[in-house]
């Protein structure tokens, strides 16, 4: 029982430690290309990619965490952006109470919040002003 503990135990280690070398390695080569004549912006744009694939790996919102992945599946940094512009919209979304306006915009953009929260606000000013010409 313990030999088999143990295997698993150093299977799981190895994995994840060639996991992280491997992401460490992307992010390392997406630098280089980034800046293939700046190792200080290598060096920078390394460390910036790194921290957001860490906080990418903290996220708890599947669903937002999908949409900034597929939109940027391999820059971490601006899955964070996307991530964190795509959530704050899912909570605009989740708080506005035209819900007539708001279908219009779930409609429109079933897998975009950021784009669901564009639609809304542009859709409730023309609705709002529309009301105020019939008036």
């Amino acid at each position: 029982m313990k030999k088999v503990i143990l295997t698993t135990f150093w299977v799981i280690f190895f994995t994840g430690t060639a996991l992280a070398q491997s992401v460490e390695s992307q992010i390392r080569e997406f630098a280089i290309r980034e800046h293939p004549n700046d190792p200080s912006m290598q060096q920078f744009t390394y460390e910036r990619q790194f921290a957001a694939y860490r906080f990418m790996l903290s996220v708890e919102d599947g669903d937002v965490k999908q949409i900034a992945i597929q939109e940027y599946p391999s820059d971490y940094a601006m899955q964070k952006y996307t991530f964190s512009k795509q959530l704050s919209a899912k909570h605009y979304m989740e708080a506005v109470t035209d819900q007539e306006v708001k279908q219009i915009a779930i409609r429109e953009y079933p897998n975009d919040y950021a784009m669901q929260k564009y639609t809304f606000d542009k859709q409730l000013s023309a609705k709002r002003y529309m009301d105020n010409v019939i008036k």
